[in-house]
């Protein structure tokens, strides 16, 4: 199984991180299966600036809803909405909206996000009907963007598995090795990074 990880200039890189390493984690927990993991961009192969000065992330090639089963969104750096609103919209005057767009439309793939990458779902017109959650100062925003917002550490809306504040990468990747390989990766997954899921999922099921 593939998981993309979608990178654009100043993005949050502990949203991104910790799901990767979480994902990247199953093949060493003895599943019998695992996640490929991959950062990408929508404009493939280059050095992504995030958020925090110094720091960056390069990205191995483009996001592609053809081959990825699972592509995960991260939130951006910033601290106020103007200041979301000026990021994702750089982001999205990029070829990610039509990224986006093409992953979330594609049957088979499911869409995750951490913190603010759902508001950036939302600002794309993504997130209509749908239930979503992000960091408890955004849930405002991501109801006023067309979702049903839930105050949730981790809320799986099937195709659409989205998470809360930073730290809550972490929960979202634990929640997916559980739907995806079994309670026991994910326990084996809690054990090797020492971090325990907080909160009730909220889901459709």
């Amino acid at each position: 199984m593939l998981a993309q990880f979608v990178l654009f200039d100043g993005f949050d890189p502990l949203d991104a991180i910790a799901p990767y390493e979480v994902l990247g984690a199953s093949a060493a927990l003895g599943a019998g299966a695992a996640f490929e993991v991959e950062l990408v961009s929508a404009e493939g192969a280059r050095l992504v600036p995030s958020g925090l000065p110094g720091i960056s992330l390069r990205a191995a090639g483009p996001v592609d809803a053809d081959r990825a089963d699972l592509v995960v969104v991260p939130g951006a750096v910033a601290l106020t909405e103007d200041d979301v609103r000026r990021v994702f919209g750089a982001a999205l005057a990029t070829p990610l909206a039509g990224a986006l767009a093409a992953a979330v439309r594609r049957e088979g793939v499911v869409v995750a996000t951490v913190c603010g990458g759902s508001v950036l779902l939302g600002l794309a017109g993504l997130l209509a009907g749908r239930t979503a959650t992000t960091n408890t100062g955004a849930l405002e925003l991501l109801g006023g963007l067309g979702a049903r917002a839930v105050d949730a550490r981790v809320a799986d809306d099937g195709d659409l598995v989205t998470a809360s504040g930073v730290t809550s990468g972490l929960d979202l990747g634990l929640h997916l090795l559980d739907r995806y390989l079994g309670a026991d990766a994910a326990l084996a997954a809690e054990r090797l990074f020492h971090h325990e899921r907080r909160g009730t999922p909220w889901t459709a099921r």
